[in-house]
């Protein structure tokens, strides 16, 4: 395993994955068909739980990180594809550009 300042990019992107994906969760929970936005909302919560568990995997050069960080590349695209076909919901397009980034950082890190 790396040194974790080699990490600090993989760690910024998935702080704001994270963040993003916070972010749309609550806005979904405010739309007026809760019900339409139901996989988005769990896609947003397991996307945000990996990603920060991910990050602090990296930080503390945990044996797992590399594990973590393929699943973690998977939930941000799943989450991604999802946000991004919610075309008419700022918060949905801002999140999948977010989750975009994070699986790409990912899978820079393998």
């Amino acid at each position: 395993m790396h040194n974790s300042n080699q990490y600090q990019s993989v760690i910024a992107a998935l702080n704001a994955c994270a963040a993003a994906c916070d972010h749309c969760y609550d806005a979904c929970l405010q739309e007026e068909h809760v019900k339409m936005m139901a996989r988005c909302i769990r896609l947003d919560r397991d996307c945000a739980e990996i990603c920060r568990l991910t990050a602090g995997a990296l930080a503390r050069s945990a044996e797992s990180a590399k594990v973590l960080l393929k699943a973690c590349a998977e939930i941000c695209r799943e989450c991604g594809i999802e946000c991004a076909s919610h075309k008419e919901m700022q918060h949905c397009q801002q999140c999948a550009e977010a989750c975009k980034a994070c699986e790409e950082a990912c899978r820079s890190a393998f």
